[in-house]
């Protein structure tokens, strides 16, 4: 049997977009067969700057990102590569929370790496759209947003549960459906049902941070909530922005409680 944190560490370093595919696909393939478990004498996990990249797409930042209108083609498919960018860094989000955490359960495992392999699929459906449409992964700028949280969440799981995929990831489920709405206004049905597959799909992402948030909270005896509300004050000044999909939140675990307060921020 082999260390499962170290062949995280092999998906987060793949430099090659397909090569960070296949061995998504190869290393949960193997924890399904049981041929993976986590190894206590694993090397303790080291900082990663920034996981393997290709060279393209260029990062830059947020503000510096060219702003398209969805009713031209070209920023139809600069969307497409927006979201395609941000399934990608989802890959290398999910697979770091494998390699960096350690001592978790089995299922902790195997929900991350189940996670990394639904991400890896999604990259493929969106990178066939991008050529599909006379592009490729690459052609346009994007932002590293995702994985400069991963960098400063590096030393808690409890923080990670909660402002990864409760936050960031949770916007997805928010703003998806807005997109799709304007996608087919301009009949592009193709994406919209690429997105649908995403949307549910990530819901069920959303629920494993939501799952795992709570049971870190848990072992260390503190509240869940107040917990939530503190990390989002330490980490983002307390904001989010809506509108929230609150039936889409309400299944990837969020409370009434804590959906009343959402819409109040």
């Amino acid at each position: 049997m082999q260390d499962l944190h170290a062949a995280a560490r092999r998906c987060l370093d793949a430099a090659d977009p397909a090569e960070k595919v296949r061995l998504t696909f190869e290393t949960f393939a193997r924890l399904r067969k049981g041929e993976l478990a986590p190894d206590p004498a694993s090397p303790a996990p080291a900082p990663i700057p920034l996981p393997g990249r290709p060279a393209r797409p260029r990062l830059v930042s947020t503000r510096d990102l060219k702003q398209r209108g969805l009713g031209t083609p070209e920023g139809r498919v600069a969307l497409v590569h927006a979201i395609a960018h941000l399934e990608f860094n989802a890959i290398d989000l999910a697979w770091d929370a494998v390699y960096r955490f350690r001592g978790m359960p089995d299922a902790y495992y195997a929900d991350w790496a189940a996670c990394a392999n639904d991400e890896a699929r999604h990259f493929m459906m969106l990178q066939g759209r991008l050529g599909e449409l006379g592009h490729a992964y690459g052609d346009f700028d994007a932002h590293n947003g995702l994985w400069e949280m991963a960098e400063k969440t590096a030393h808690s799981d409890t923080a990670r549960m909660a402002l990864v995929p409760r936050v960031l990831e949770a916007r997805g489920l928010d703003v998806t459906p807005g997109m799709m709405e304007r996608l087919r206004h301009q009949k592009d049905e193709r994406t919209v049902a690429i997105l649908e597959v995403i949307l549910r799909e990530e819901v069920a992402h959303v629920a494993a941070g939501t799952r795992w948030f709570h049971w870190c909270c848990a072992r260390d005896g503190i509240e869940p909530e107040a917990t939530f509300a503190q990390l989002l004050n330490d980490y983002m000044n307390g904001s989010l922005r809506g509108p929230f999909n609150l039936e889409a939140r309400r299944e990837a675990g969020f409370s009434e409680s804590e959906l009343a307060w959402l819409v109040t921020l």
